[in-house]
């Protein structure tokens, strides 16, 4: 019983593990990628990414994240590459939850499936970059608290 059981597993896993690569590999030519540093490495400008990257110290640090100019990625993260600008090895990025661009060098980016700190890998999905199917918000024509009315309550 526990050889038929191995021998399912086996096969199971055998069918599984492509259909996930493949997947991966979809989304990396979607443009997808995962981050594989972790520290202040994003920033909203190439000239942010740049001056973060190559000097780095603590009191530079500082200044940046308490102006803004300073975002921490975090390895496993899943992010959107909109632009890669090879000239300056940088590329420009969404991430799940921010509504602006980053910036950050294509090294710190894999194309290749990353788990994040739980072990999960993310998707786009999972990760606030698409919206699923439950949290999508689709208004409707009887649903009268979302339709817009004038002054005196006409449409």
């Amino acid at each position: 019983m526990k050889l038929a059981i191995s021998i399912m597993t086996a096969v199971g896993l055998g069918l599984i593990c492509p259909t996930l690569a493949d997947n991966f590999d979809t989304l990396a030519a979607k443009g997808y990628r995962w981050v594989t540093v972790h520290g202040p490495y994003a920033s909203s400008t190439e000239q942010g990414v740049q001056r973060i990257a190559t000097r780095r110290t603590d009191a530079t640090e500082l200044q940046m994240i308490e102006d803004g100019q300073a975002y921490y990625l975090i390895p496993g993260t899943i992010v959107e590459v909109v632009k890669e600008d090879p000239a300056t090895g940088m590329s420009q990025m969404h991430l799940g939850g921010l509504t602006t661009s980053l910036w950050t060098y294509t090294r710190f980016l894999s194309q290749h499936p990353i788990q994040d700190t739980y072990g999960i890998i993310e998707t786009p999905e999972n990760s606030g970059l698409m919206p699923s199917v439950d949290t999508a918000i689709v208004p409707t024509l009887t649903d009268k608290s979302t339709a817009r009315t004038g002054q005196n309550g006409t449409p």
